[in-house]
């Protein structure tokens, strides 16, 4: 049983200790989770080793372990070179040249772990990742196999094996299955929280995807997409303070990621400005009945086709019109005005409240393309694969489709909250690799 975070002494571990192998690691590890003050204690513990005399093999790989934990992934590479070559250095040595982007390089590191009497399965599962990475999903999949039937039985195993199956497109109730089941073998794996996180986001499921990336974040070390995507969720609550500490938290783990830099300026700037908290709250639940699907809602046909034809998505575009623009759709009576003014009543709405607002630009007229192109432009806005951030701006807007995005100029995708020029650089790349451009472009 893992000792408590407070029980834990990092400089017995790394300078004085005798013993240094997995279970330490996970020591190490399980106290800084436990409590993430404790990163002040092991930091100086892991300066007071670089500052000894001593260079022999065996502190050299205590050192370059530690700078791994530490996101100081070239320097732990440069130490572990120097140490003693056995089983734990090598391991961790293609953990490092994982953290580099080296994933060849990183799958023969993991092997020589291996044949050096580092545990089979970890080294297998270690390598089915940098295989992925590296684009190789058939060597991915063959080297899964490769591990032990004890080792299938590892929460590792699972969620490897959901990766993997989500890279091939296969079927996401399977995905969903493997991940939770890795949850109940661990419940605190970094990369099975995270997955079920992001398919629990996908499918629109708000609080369990949060408490997921919460549990996912509290993790060491830090799993930096958990940490981003909480961020993400707290700035939209407007909870400002702690969008800011996920954000550092990542830069204190890795000073060069370029995205929690990023985000931390944009919601600096944006906390120093924000508007009073009770104005904000009742802003932030209109907001979030206006993205809300009229799909949603059980409509007659007429009325459905109605709002179809007349491009409205949600009930924010549904409030933008007037009574008489309804009425004035072919097909539309009365009797569908007053299930529709009904259905926006349930939830404290009306017709026109938005009219003086600036409208969505007109939806893109398609029935001229080919079918081909229609084909590409009905695909989903999901197969794009946005960051959050920009995907919470596609449902804000009320974006399902690629045709839906293109009618839409870059200063449009800006007034959205939260979304700033990277994320409409990356829509941009994600839209230039399908051949298409946004409005304007």
């Amino acid at each position: 049983m893992l000792q408590t975070a407070q029980a834990i002494d990092f400089r017995q571990i790394l300078v004085f200790g005798g013993v240094f192998g997995p279970r330490e690691i996970d020591q190490i590890c399980w106290g800084i989770s436990s409590d993430p003050h404790n990163l002040r204690f092991f930091r100086e513990a892991v300066r007071q080793l670089e500052a000894s005399e001593d260079e022999s093999p065996a502190l050299n790989v205590r050192l370059g372990v530690s700078l791994y934990l530490l996101g100081e992934y070239r320097r732990a590479l440069e130490v572990l070179k120097k140490g003693d070559n056995g089983a734990l250095a090598w391991f961790y040595r293609g953990q490092a040249l994982m953290g580099l982007g080296q994933f060849q390089e990183a799958v023969e590191a993991f092997d020589t772990a291996a044949r050096a009497g580092f545990d089979q399965d970890r080294c297998h599962l270690a390598a089915v990742e940098a295989l992925r990475q590296a684009g190789k999903l058939a060597e991915a999949q063959a080297r899964l196999e490769l591990v032990s039937p004890q080792g299938r039985q590892s929460a590792e195993y699972l969620y490897q094996k959901a990766c993997n199956l989500r890279h091939l497109s296969g079927d996401p109730a399977e995905i969903i299955s493997l991940l939770e089941q890795a949850v109940a073998v661990d419940p605190h794996h970094p990369g099975a929280l995270f997955g079920l996180a992001l398919e629990c986001d996908r499918y629109g499921n708000d609080e369990e995807a949060f408490e997921l990336y919460e549990r996912a974040a509290s993790r060491f070390p830090p799993h930096v997409g958990a940490l981003l995507n909480l961020g993400l969720i707290y700035e939209d609550r407007g909870q400002l303070d702690k969008a800011v500490e996920c954000y550092k938290r990542v830069l204190d783990a890795y000073p060069n990621n370029e995205r929690a830099r990023l985000f931390l300026k944009d919601v600096e700037g944006a906390r120093d400005q924000y508007e009073d908290e009770e104005i904000r709250g009742r802003h932030d639940k209109l907001e979030q009945l206006f993205r809300i699907p009229v799909s949603d809602f059980e409509l007659s046909v007429r009325a459905r086709n109605c709002l179809q034809r007349m491009g409205i998505v949600t009930l924010g575009d549904l409030c933008r019109c007037t009574e008489q623009e309804l009425l004035a759709s072919k097909n539309f009576g009365e009797t569908s005005l007053q299930e529709i003014k009904e259905m926006l009543a349930s939830k404290g709405l009306r017709l026109g409240m938005l009219a003086g607002e600036k409208r969505p630009p007109a939806w893109l007229d398609i029935s001229s393309l080919t079918p081909d192109q229609q084909a590409l432009l009905n695909r989903p806005v999901s197969d794009l694969n946005l960051s959050v951030r920009a995907r919470k701006c596609m449902a804000r807007l009320g974006i399902n489709t690629l045709g839906d995005l293109i009618r839409y100029s870059a200063d449009e995708l800006l007034e959205c909250k939260n979304f700033g020029v990277t994320s409409l650089n990356e829509v941009r790349d994600k839209l230039a690799s399908l051949g298409l451009k946004l409005r304007g472009e």
